[in-house]
């Protein structure tokens, strides 16, 4: 088993993010190629977690928040407030740009913020389509409930549950919490699923290995896993089908194509990206 705890970067203004993926072990789990922890922590009125306008290739984005709340902005022309429990699903295909920003009616005061954000690289038939968002309820994505235990299923199915969420490739996201000690098991839908897990706060054992807060495991074996998990904690499970053929990654652009890369870099250097209706004042310069 691969255990690792990332690292933690500020990004200004002391909002800390755990950097989890890619690792240096293996960059892709399933079409997951990228995951940041946002938090958790206090947001004081001298915090600035806006991120400003940036662009995206070849690559969905999902956001899925525990605490606070964060204002989506996209070329689309969708403005969407993300709430804890729910999701924004951002598709770049060809080529958007986006903005997250703190709500106004938090500036200046303080806050809880604590979320995950992931990108999801598209597969060679879909990494070239037209930009699509869409943004899901808590109450749209079901839940199993189990002893001493909740499963949130986001984004593809586990429990007998399907998640609505329109996803390019075979994958799974299921947000767990377990309020007393538990034992958990799950098999993936597809024998080849590429797993992997992260304890935001508590304990989980997996055969000898216990992982803790902070920390990312990849096992070594995927079916079935059956996790021992500590009262009070939560974690999450990451996977899906390999792919096939290689992913390229520079800044914020995914592709299976690295011209298709160098020509994103050069058209966002330009300036010939569109802007975004209602934020276009400001822009993260290319590699920043």
């Amino acid at each position: 088993m691969i255990i690792d705890s990332g690292e933690v970067y500020d990004l200004g203004g002391g909002f800390r993010v755990r950097h989890l993926l890619p690792l240096k072990q293996k960059r892709l789990i399933g079409p997951f190629i990228f995951l940041d922890h946002m938090g958790p922590l206090e947001m004081t009125p001298t915090h600035d977690s806006d991120v400003r306008p940036h662009p995206h290739i070849g690559l969905s984005t999902m956001t899925y928040l525990y605490d606070g709340r964060i204002v989506h902005r996209d070329t689309l022309g969708n403005t969407q407030v993300i709430l804890p429990g729910e999701v924004n699903w951002m598709t770049s295909g060809n080529g958007i740009v986006h903005s997250e920003r703190f709500h106004e009616e938090d500036r200046g005061r303080k806050i809880k913020m604590e979320g995950l954000q992931f990108w999801v690289a598209l597969p060679d038939k879909t990494e070239d389509q037209d930009p699509t968002f869409f943004h899901y309820d808590k109450s749209s994505l079901p839940e199993f409930k189990g002893e001493g235990f909740k499963v949130t299923v986001v984004a593809g199915e586990a429990f007998g549950l399907k998640s609505p969420l329109a996803v390019s490739s075979p994958m799974a996201f299921l947000s767990i919490l377990a309020q007393k000690n538990s034992q958990i098991s799950f098999t993936p839908k597809q024998a080849d699923f590429e797993i992997g897990f992260y304890v935001l706060e508590g304990a989980v054992q997996l055969g000898k290995n216990l992982i803790t807060a902070g920390q990312f495991a990849l096992p070594d074996d995927t079916t079935p896993l059956h996790f021992q998990v500590k009262e009070n904690s939560r974690f999450i499970i990451i996977g899906g089908e390999p792919f096939k053929t290689q992913r390229h990654i520079y800044w914020n652009f995914v592709s299976s194509s690295r011209e298709k890369i160098e020509a994103a870099k050069k058209k966002w250097s330009e300036e010939k990206f569109p802007l975004i209706p209602g934020d276009d004042k400001e822009r993260i310069p290319l590699g920043d």
